[in-house]
């Protein structure tokens, strides 16, 4: 996508001025969405990566001050004018001091709009963002490597701060690739147990056959190759904590002796008869639906208890997309082979297509994207879409814009609502692990008509 046409949020209460502004302005070339409140701009600002934001200061409810703050903490290169018919010098101030780039006096011709707003766009191709770009990995954003400030992740940094300190085993739910084991270390690493050893066990990448001396140990002679005696994890993890990576993949008769340790403390090495006490934090995690599972016989029921004494779920990237900004500042800062060269920018073109993907290796997966971008751009101090992969480049913005556009030609009102009941639908079974009765909680209707609407959109399918 060119970055030539820039992307405008105009926030403005006063319905008509709102109007004839936007008007002009997308005579002038510039794509405008509108925001009749300071909330609702908020919520454009979480799903899409405008290049400039123009608001009036005084608004009902949130006002200009904050949607400027939002702004500029979601996206360190967003221009922000605010437009105040009360217009003071302590407003002007108090205007930049919030992350405003300039102040208009209502009332005001087009053309001087238009003069700040170029000047602006000019100030942002010269200025570095350096020093936003540190801003946006404030501590305040991040638990021990976690970053994000969404909603679900303000959630998650909330009940990996109480689980933490407790010593129960803990099931962490997610995604290949959203983060698990990084959940996993902070939890250890907030705990009692930090000075003591973490332990990684994934289960689903040594051959079975192995895997029970790996997590046990051996004795001399246990088998084949056995020369020697050998601590397995469970011991390397003694006073501190094991995590089981991709725990669905365990053998049934693995599970059975895993169950044993978690009840009685307790095992015996390969070959060997002798128990030996342990003192361990079980963390395991799985991208699996473990409940499912055990309905199906594939899991014991008994050992799937004992694991998800206390549940944490990390949301999928496509359904925390205002983090985006802010991951990909910190793998920015990351991937900076030279820390005295000032920080590389992201275009906000780039950025519209990195938030328009759907992401379905999560976070690892932006991580990669971004590791490749920043290797792809030679000496240049930015990204643009064009350095971004070609599944990236190729995605295309949400079908429900911000401002509900009606196109000229006119749509299918009927297909249009479809469309949107199906995708809310999926968000929200996808969010649950499939279950239906969560599913309908989180849409606010029955489980009855939740079951109803999935039959009707197969059947319209």
């Amino acid at each position: 996508m060119s970055d030539s046409s820039k992307h405008l949020l105009l926030v403005e209460d006063e319905a008509p001025l709102r109007e004839a502004i936007a008007e002009q302005l997308s005579d002038r070339g510039y794509q405008v969405q509108q925001a009749a409140s300071g909330e609702e701009a908020v919520e454009r600002l979480a799903d899409f990566a405008f290049d400039i934001i123009v608001t009036d200061l005084r608004l009902p409810g949130i006002d200009g001050s904050a949607v400027v703050d939002a702004a500029v903490g979601r996206y360190p290169h967003i221009i922000a004018i605010v437009v105040t018919g009360y217009g003071t010098v302590k407003d002007a101030v108090d205007a930049i001091k919030h992350g405003a780039m300039d102040f208009v006096s209502k009332p005001f011709q087009i053309d001087e709009l238009l003069h700040v707003l170029e000047t602006a766009l000019e100030q942002r191709r010269l200025k570095s963002e350096n020093a936003y770009l540190r801003a946006q990995l404030e501590e305040r954003y991040r638990f021990e490597g976690i970053v994000g400030k969404s909603r679900a992740m303000t959630r998650l940094f909330q009940l990996l701060e109480t689980v933490a300190a407790t010593n129960s085993t803990i099931l962490i739910s997610g995604e290949t690739g959203s983060g698990k084991e990084v959940v996993a270390r902070a939890i250890h690493h907030n705990s009692p147990r930090r000075m003591h050893h973490f332990v990684a066990l994934n289960c689903s990448a040594i051959p079975e056959t192995l895997l029970e001396a790996e997590l046990f140990g051996h004795v001399r002679g246990a088998f084949t190759g056995a020369v020697g005696n050998r601590q397995g994890r469970l011991e390397q993890a003694h006073k501190g904590t094991l995590f089981l990576d991709e725990v669905g993949t365990m053998s049934t008769s693995l599970q059975m002796k895993l169950l044993r340790v978690l009840q009685e403390r307790e095992f015996e090495r390969v070959g060997d008869s002798h128990s030996v006490k342990v003192d361990v934090r079980v963390i395991a995690a799985t991208n699996s639906d473990l409940a499912r599972m055990v309905a199906d016989g594939q899991f014991r029921e008994d050992l799937y208890y004992r694991l998800n004494v206390i549940p944490v779920h990390v949301p999928p990237l496509r359904e925390r997309k205002e983090d985006i900004p802010l991951l990909v500042a910190h793998f920015m800062e990351k991937f900076r082979v030279d820390p005295s060269v000032p920080a590389i920018a992201v275009s906000q073109a780039a950025m519209r297509q990195l938030m328009a993907f759907r992401w379905p290796g999560n976070v690892r997966q932006l991580e990669n994207a971004v590791e490749r971008a920043v290797a792809f751009i030679g000496g240049r101090a930015h990204i643009d879409a064009a350095d971004l992969p070609a599944e990236i480049q190729e995605a295309e913005e949400p079908a429900l814009s911000a401002s509900l556009a009606l196109p000229d030609e006119g749509l299918d009102l009927d297909a249009f609502v479809n469309r949107v009941e199906r995708e809310l639908i999926q968000r929200s079974l996808e969010r649950t692990g499939g279950n239906k009765g969560q599913a309908a909680k989180l849409l606010n209707i029955k489980r009855t008509t939740l079951v109803e609407k999935i039959k009707r959109l197969e059947r319209n399918s």
